[in-house]
Order: C-alpha cells, then sequence, then structure tokens
C-alpha cells in the first residue's frame, strides 16, 4: 500500500498518509497472505467483528469485456450506504478516499492488502495502467454498495 494526500490539482503529493493515519480517518487497512488457507481466517473474523455476511471475488483485467465502460462508473466521486471492503489477491487498484477534513488520500492498494472505505465516505475507484485486479469482496448486503454520486 502507498497512500499520500493529493495536491490541490489533483497530483500525488509528497505528504505521506501511514496504516495509523488511514485507520484514524476511519479507513481500515491491513494486510494479510494471499493464499486462501491464510487469508480466510481474516476475513471471517472481519466479517464477524463488522457483521458482513456475503462473500465473492471479483476480478478485471484488459480481456473484461466493455471494461472501460465498467471503470467508467467507478471513477466518479461517490459513497454508498455499506462499506465498501477489498482483499487485492492480485493486480493493482487506486481508491482516492475523502479525508474527514475534504482532502483526496490517494491509496493504491496491490496484492494482500486489505482496504475498508466506511459508508458514505466519499471515494472514487480507478485501475492502474495494468488495468488487473482481482479481490475478495465482504458485504453486509449487496443492496447497500449502490453507488450514490457526489452533485456538480
Amino acid at each position: 500500500m502507498n497512500a499520500t494526500y493529493l495536491d490541490h490539482d489533483g497530483a500525488p503529493g509528497a505528504e505521506s498518509i501511514t496504516p495509523a493515519e488511514l485507520n484514524a480517518e476511519g479507513v481500515y487497512y491491513a494486510t494479510a497472505p494471499t493464499d486462501p488457507a491464510h487469508y480466510q481466517g481474516a476475513l471471517d473474523a472481519l466479517m464477524s467483528e463488522r457483521g458482513y455476511i456475503e462473500q465473492d471475488e471479483v476480478a478485471l483485467s484488459p480481456s473484461t469485456p466493455n471494461l472501460d465502460a465498467l471503470c467508467a462508473k467507478f471513477v466518479g466521486e461517490h459513497y454508498h450506504d455499506d462499506d465498501e471492503v477489498r482483499f487485492v489477491l492480485e493486480g493493482e487498484g487506486i481508491f482516492d478516499i475523502r479525508s474527514l477534513a475534504g482532502r483526496f488520500m490517494r491509496v493504491v492498494v496491490e496484492p494482500g492488502d486489505l482496504i475498508v472505505v466506511p459508508a458514505l465516505r466519499h471515494h472514487r475507484f480507478m485501475l492502474t495502467d495494468q488495468k488487473t485486479i482481482r479481490c475478495v469482496r465482504l458485504f453486509k448486503d449487496q443492496s447497500g454498495w449502490v453507488p450514490h454520486y457526489a452533485e456538480g
């Protein structure tokens, strides 16, 4: 994981963010091995602790049909009524998450990274130039994962 605040022009700045600082912002971050025999216990514990009841896996790659159109839905600033939980198994992605003070925090996630963007927190998601990510998702209720886009 690499996390920095974005400058006012939207470029990644020099001010890095630690996992402890993410947690203080309400964004849960942890790491785990990507072998299912090792990570499933950690995910089960998180599910029990936070009330998640569903788990699935999603994969995006250059061979995904309509990848650009699909990614266009994530890049707009939005929030969900439920937490957005991702455990990255392969590839990488970029979450821009609004801090409590309103600044964007850019969090680049890679294999072994577990991130929880809290419910109602404005964010956006992009793939890196690899255009590949495979991750486990956890839900309290998949209907709570409908995006609500920011106005303007």
